[in-house]
């Protein structure tokens, strides 16, 4: 926690709940960790056939795709990130987009706040070539064969304990 002198009173804090956390000994104040909002969205065609995943330039060497995610800018609403994080990376246009659940990801103290949305089919979708060097439609088919034996596909996908997984895995068990 970032808080080594209490913001009320200009105190030395101490460190609390395995350094989760600072208090105040002279005024009493708790100091949490500042958590920063990301949104994790999985971004489906207008028909519901078909998940855009695109390839980090981080991980390109692994073929792993994903979702695509970004912070949230101060004064920023979640839908309004989505808009703007899925023009700037994919180059898509969004529709739509609904709430699929959140993880905690404590570095780099994030918030991962994940949603599905749907965009224009009629829009190809481009990365910017900097975070993003590959975009790429995936079927139900081609993820349910993935997620059931990784060695089958030509391609990764994230982990299972991260949300880009679940969100995934949420969309291929849609029904059609």
């Amino acid at each position: 926690v970032d808080a080594p002198f209490c913001s009320a009173c200009g105190a030395r804090t101490e460190l609390r709940a395995a350094g989760w956390a600072r208090h105040c000994p002279s005024c009493g104040r708790e100091h949490f960790p500042r958590t920063d909002p990301a949104v994790i969205v999985a971004i489906h065609d207008e028909g519901d056939a078909r998940l855009l995943l695109g390839k980090n330039a981080l991980w390109a060497e692994r073929n792993m795709y994903s979702t695509f995610a970004g912070f949230v800018e101060a004064g920023e609403s979640l839908e309004a990130a989505i808009v703007r994080e899925l023009r700037e990376e994919a180059g898509v246009e969004v529709i739509a987009s609904h709430y699929g659940g959140s993880q905690g990801w404590p570095y780099p103290r994030s918030l991962m706040l994940g949603f599905h949305a749907v965009v224009r089919g009629d829009v190809a979708p481009r990365p910017d070539g900097v975070e993003i060097v590959d975009t790429r439609w995936f079927t139900r088919s081609e993820l349910r064969t993935a997620l059931a034996d990784p060695g089958a596909a030509s391609f990764a996908l994230p982990g299972t304990a991260s949300i880009a997984r679940r969100l995934i895995e949420d969309w291929v068990a849609m029904p059609a």
